[in-house]
């Protein structure tokens, strides 16, 4: 089992920069496939991002990539995701999860994950 807890969100102008972080309780966390799912008001969650366990491949939604970067730091229990270039529509509550197994087609999906966070705000103004 683990545990996850985001950090890292807050109130941003369009334009400027985030770095969330996750970090994981447990002494398996590599042994996990991460990712980075978003839900904004009145919307589905959507996946944002994912990372294989040793980081080595990763994954990211078409609105996201080009302008976010996912790591993870399995030393330190810890996965990243730096966003940058941020718009109002990436105004929602962040939340990162933990899979056991999956696959390249899988691990875009939320159903994959069995842990999850409580979820960090991203506020973006214009």
């Amino acid at each position: 089992q683990v545990q996850l807890v985001e950090s890292g969100g807050g109130l941003v102008q369009a334009g400027g920069s985030l770095r969330l972080s996750c970090a994981a309780s447990g002494r398996t966390f590599s042994s996990y496939g991460m990712g980075w799912f978003r839900q904004a008001p009145g919307r589905e969650r959507e996946f944002v991002a994912a990372v294989s366990r040793s980081g080595e491949f990763t994954y990211y939604a078409d609105s996201v990539k080009g302008r976010s970067t996912i790591s993870r730091d399995n030393a330190k229990n810890t996965m990243y995701l730096q966003m940058n270039s941020l718009t109002p529509e990436d105004t929602a509550v962040y939340y990162c999860a933990a899979a056991s197994w999956f696959s390249s087609v899988t691990i875009y999906q939320s159903a994959t994950y069995t842990y999850w966070g409580q979820g960090t705000q991203v506020t973006v103004s214009s």
